[in-house]
């Protein structure tokens, strides 16, 4: 190999163990991983290989990755929680979990808690019956406290200015019963019912950016008139078709996925609204799966009553990790949202791509307004196993300048679809 070559090797194989160390380590042996390892070593050696030769410690680094992190929750006792932060949490964040099955996986229990360095806080417990009607139908419930201290907000519509930047502090309750029905391995069938209470504080927190309160800048928006926010009863119903291969590193396959919901204002009378999802993704694989292209489709509407609004922290939002990648999180708020995305993938190596991808969309506050104006374009790498992405680079251009993100999740990979309880705020 020339000395160019071997330069390139160098860098990425440095790139991608540091991605790696950013994991978090889990506190204990999980009981359910010694029967994965050997299966995981076989697999890596019938992984397509890449442009250039992998060096020994990337591929050694995924396999401790994949045996410790990749089996979800399939596995049993302590585990460090790293995923339930929102955008703006800060870069490291995390705290402890336990989960178990009993009575031969029928029942099944979670609960698990983090923290961040920007003091935002979050906590969980679920229970859940998976495997009723021979594992048709799964029941559970499932509790959720956050505290999110400086949330990013910049008014509302695409017209919105990046100078109107300001931060506001959201704390919410909710408990949700739900109910899953699988009448094919690919399709599900959800619906739930919950109970969510939101509250509105002052920016607090650690490692503050220099940025005014929201309840300064946006004093006369229907939100911070309120002494209280309301407490909201909310629901829905969804079908989702998927045949992705992994759905933590999807090469192949898609999903289909609709879903409606409703939020009743219980004490105020002023936002009750119901939501419409419609999204959709499709990889296919090329040159014996060297090339993968992803597209991804999603259209968000909202529907109120007279005298009805969406408040701002419940509308959907586009900016930020898994949408237009230039732009800050939160960048844009809006009553109805629409994304295109498209990234081809390249491996360079066994567990290490390179990434181009194009991001399009915008918010509006009617549906027939929705354009795709704004824009991001860029690349980035990826450090995966054959199921699960571990952290990606990516750098992105738009009308905002320049944006880097570093996050320990596949773009694609839609973990929000299986999420119970209500995206308070709304995160793409």
């Amino acid at each position: 190999m020339n000395t160019s070559a071997a330069f390139i090797r160098r860098i990425v194989a440095g790139v991608s163990v540091a991605l790696l160390l950013a994991q978090p380590v889990s506190t204990a042996a999980q009981d359910r991983r010694t029967a994965t390892q050997n299966q995981a070593a076989t697999e890596y050696r019938s992984e397509t290989q890449g442009l250039l030769a992998e060096p020994g410690l990337i591929e050694r680094a995924t396999i401790f990755g994949d045996r410790h992190f990749g089996n979800g929750e399939l596995t049993n006792g302590f585990y460090m929680s790293a995923w339930n932060m929102i955008p703006g949490a800060g870069w490291i964040s995390g705290g402890p979990g336990y989960r178990h099955w009993y009575s031969g996986d029928r029942l099944f229990v979670d609960a698990s808690g983090a923290i961040s360095w920007r003091g935002y806080k979050t906590a969980q417990a679920r229970v859940e019956l998976p495997r009723l009607l021979r594992s048709r139908l799964a029941v559970g419930a499932q509790a959720r406290l956050q505290d999110f201290t400086q949330v990013s907000y910049f008014g509302e519509g695409s017209e919105s200015l990046e100078s109107s930047v300001s931060e506001y502090r959201l704390k919410s309750k909710n408990l949700v019963g739900y109910a899953t029905l699988r009448p094919l391995e690919s399709i599900g069938i959800d619906t739930h019912i919950g109970w969510l209470t939101p509250s509105i504080h002052p920016r607090a927190g650690a490692f503050k950016r220099d940025r005014p309160d929201a309840r300064d800048v946006f004093a006369g928006d229907m939100v911070f008139a309120l002494r209280e926010q309301p407490t909201f009863v909310h629901g829905g119903a969804a079908i989702t078709s998927d045949t992705r291969d992994f759905p933590g590193h999807p090469t192949r396959g898609g999903l289909v996925h609709a879903s409606v919901g409703h939020y009743s204002d219980r004490e105020s009378d002023l936002f009750s609204f119901k939501r419409y999802e419609v999204e959709a993704a499709r990889f296919l694989p090329l040159a014996d799966s060297r090339v993968v292209i992803a597209a991804h489709g999603w259209l968000v509407t909202s529907d109120t009553g007279e005298g009805q609004s969406v408040p701002f922290y419940l509308q959907p939002g586009l900016g930020g990790q898994n949408s237009l990648r230039s732009y800050d999180d939160f960048r844009f708020h809006d009553r109805n949202l629409l994304l295109v995305t498209v990234e081809a993938r390249l491996a360079m190596m066994t567990h290490v791509d390179a990434a181009v991808f194009v991001d399009a969309g915008n918010v509006a506050s009617r549906v027939g307004d929705l354009n795709i104006d704004r824009r991001s374009y860029g690349a980035g790498l990826r450090l995966h196993s054959r199921r699960q992405t571990y952290a990606r680079l990516d750098v992105a251009r738009g009308d905002e300048g320049w944006r880097l993100v570093l996050r320990l999740t596949d773009p694609l990979n839609l973990a929000r679809l299986s999420r119970r309880t209500a995206a308070v705020p709304f995160v793409p």
